[in-house]
């Protein structure tokens, strides 16, 4: 039977090798050298501070009541597969999403009821505001980003959440640095000293979201936020009259692994802030044991626009509880060219038309 154990450098990461000469742990890669008992004690750290234990419990929405959804349609759009919830009485509508007609597919069932819901706080004004603000000083937008009608298309969409929340054990191992720099007559000198910071604590999580609907971009929805827990109230289907919800086709255990990782990177950053008076902090190992985690359903709202142009989807989403609006603009290069040509004569075109694309479209 034979026994091998890897030791880390701490400096380099690479495998440390034992020296006889020396008596010492020696690195091949960086030539440093380190005690054996002090070597034994880093690495030991690093792995306490391995293993994440992230489960949960999923049990998130509840059961309609007799009667809650008779009022309750669905409409399905062919182009994008989206199925979006709305009051029978709702007519001829498009897809928030791909903004595609949109036709009725029969009454709603089945599925879970939301547990929770966010309410709009602002209108459908606030939301046309918002965004023509936005889009305002953009001289080289497509015309029908700011066309009227265009605007009007803007629509309150309830969108499906899971809420997690636990609280976690965790065990964190970072490398700290240090450095010193001089120079003399004919060298400039770095000395970098390595530290070893360990941190262990506990650290409650509430109402993490997690988007539960694959056609909204998560990356989307999580830069409206935050959305203001404090305003969330019991569901209840009179706040859907007048908006459309959107129907969750990802599911509360599918969304587990967005929450982990969510929830594993503030973890790190929190503990990361502990570690103070270092030019430069990485973590090396850590370790994440959820206790009590829980999941529930909620619904949150927003205003969002949808339009294609030049074959390209161009998405506007605003958080309909605080206001904040984000979208990606496109640019019409010819009048951009054309713009840039009766400045310069023509010189240097290329560039410098990329260039006086992203100054004018940033604002700068």
């Amino acid at each position: 039977m034979s026994y091998a154990n890897e030791y880390k450098c701490p400096c380099c990461g690479a495998k440390l090798e034992f020296n006889s000469t020396a008596q010492r742990m020696k690195c091949p890669y960086c030539d440093t050298e380190f005690d054996v008992e002090t070597v034994q004690d880093y690495n030991e750290q690093l792995n306490e501070s391995m293993g994440d234990d992230m489960s949960w419990e999923n049990e998130a929405g509840g059961e309609w009541e007799e009667g809650e959804t008779s009022n309750m349609r669905v409409y399905s759009c062919k182009s994008c597969g989206g199925q979006i919830i709305a009051e029978e009485t709702t007519g001829a509508s498009f897809c928030p999403y791909c903004n595609n007609p949109v036709i009725m597919a029969g009454t709603f069932s089945g599925d879970l009821r939301p547990d929770l819901i966010i309410p709009f706080k602002l209108n459908k004004d606030a939301a046309k505001a918002a965004y023509e603000k936005y889009v305002s000083g953009k001289s080289l937008l497509p015309k029908v980003f700011k066309d009227q009608n265009h605007i009007d298309e803007i629509k309150g969409l309830y969108v499906p959440v899971w809420l997690f929340g636990a609280e976690a054990d965790a065990s964190m191992c970072f490398r700290a640095e240090k450095k010193k720099s001089w120079t003399d007559a004919n060298y400039r000198y770095v000395e970098t000293s390595y530290y070893q910071a360990v941190r262990k604590g506990k650290i409650a999580f509430e109402h993490v979201p997690v988007d539960g609907s694959q056609k909204m971009p998560d990356d989307l929805m999580e830069s409206i936020e935050p959305f203001d827990f404090t305003q969330a109230v019991d569901f209840k289907t009179a706040y859907l009259s007048g908006y459309l919800a959107d129907k969750y086709d990802v599911s509360s255990a599918e969304s587990v692994e967005r929450a982990n990782t969510r929830i594993k990177k503030s973890t790190e950053a929190a503990f990361a802030a502990t570690v103070r008076g270092y030019d430069s902090v990485h973590c090396e190992s850590s370790a994440v044991k959820l206790k009590g985690g829980k999941a529930q359903y909620a619904l949150y709202p927003v205003w969002i626009l949808n339009t294609t142009w030049n074959n390209n989807k161009y998405t506007f989403a605003m958080n309909g509880q605080t206001g904040k609006l984000v979208g990606n603009l496109p640019a019409d290069v010819g009048k951009a060219a054309g713009m840039f040509l009766g400045i310069t004569g023509g010189i240097g075109v290329l560039g410098s038309i990329l260039w006086f694309l992203l100054h004018i479209l940033t604002g700068g």
